[in-house]
């Protein structure tokens, strides 16, 4: 068994998305992860302890147990539901992945 594992760290926001290559000691947590990436010194607007963690899109808790070449993903609230978003984009004739170009 090794005794590193190198994982990414993802967090974006609307202006800005950054991707952290992290190495911790085997039997790291996503906890582990988040504290060693220093997210909360680049966002420091950003209440990490409140946001949803995951690995490859699939969330988990923050005692989740990293194996080598895991992506870790912080979610951040969605500020509108997909299908309202939907919804809204059929009322003007657009869809998502369509831009008007009037």
């Amino acid at each position: 068994m090794a005794d590193r594992v190198q994982v990414e760290v993802v967090f974006a926001k609307p202006e800005k998305q950054v991707l952290l290559s992290v190495s911790l000691p085997a039997g790291a947590s996503v906890a582990d992860a988040l504290s060693e990436s220093g997210l909360t010194g680049r966002f420091p607007e950003i209440d990490f302890a409140q946001l949803q963690a995951g690995v490859w899109g699939h969330p988990v808790p923050r005692d989740h147990v990293l194996s080598n070449g895991d992506r870790v993903e912080v979610y951040r609230p969605m500020l509108l539901d997909p299908k309202e978003a939907r919804r809204q984009l059929a009322s003007l004739g657009l869809t998502m992945g369509k831009v008007s170009s009037d």
